[in-house]
């Protein structure tokens, strides 16, 4: 489990395509200083298990379904990326409650930057609409954020300066991909309802 609160700002030192998977070099020495083989650690939002772990390096594989759900596959050498270790039991909050499983990803489509802040706009997958909404949370890339606006097909973020300086989102542009997860306690009232809605029919 994650905050959504990003600690280092990584960057990929090597990429092996290995097919249908590919496996990831990262170098992220404060998220390493720790880590160990079989940690877990968040890279763009993407909970991925550490492989090997040293010199303030970590490799992690990457399968099929996370690259097909995920913009972990445009990633090459040299991409910088937003790591995050797992929330430690027992400490503060931050963000929000985020499991690193991408829900889908989504497209920067607009900058409108101001004295003090920027207002991005972000294109969203027609089924993850109904899970955003105005004030709630959302996680970009990793990074637990406030919808400002939320259309059919699109949501806007508020970002402050120390997110454009210590994440990823002060450098991606209007085309780049992101990676989305929806706030996992609405799509469990979902369920939950559509359960008591099925009870009462029979």
């Amino acid at each position: 489990m994650f905050t959504g609160i990003v600690e280092e700002l990584g960057e990929v030192t090597a990429v092996e395509n290995l097919g249908d998977a590919s496996r990831f070099r990262l170098r992220g020495p404060l998220v390493t200083e720790d880590a160990k083989h079989g940690d877990s650690i968040a890279v763009n939002g993407v909970c991925l298990t550490v492989v090997e772990c040293g010199d303030g390096e970590f490799t992690a594989d990457v399968m099929a379904e996370t690259l097909k759900r995920s913009s972990l596959g445009a990633l090459t050498t040299g991409s910088r990326v937003n790591l995050e270790r797992p929330m430690a039991l027992g400490g503060r909050l931050g963000g929000h409650l985020v499991q690193g499983h991408v829900d889908g990803t989504g497209t920067i489509t607009g900058r409108e930057p101001s004295e003090h802040w920027e207002i991005v706009k972000v294109s969203l997958p027609p089924d993850l609409a109904r899970y955003v909404v105005e004030k709630g949370s959302i996680t970009v890339d990793g990074v637990s954020l406030t919808v400002v606006e939320a259309g059919d097909d699109y949501f806007t973020i508020s970002l402050i300066p120390t997110t454009l300086d210590l994440t990823t989102l002060g450098i991606k542009q209007a085309g780049d991909p992101v990676n989305l997860e929806v706030d996992v306690l609405a799509k469990y009232v979902e369920r939950l309802l559509g359960a008591d809605r099925k009870e009462s029919v029979r």
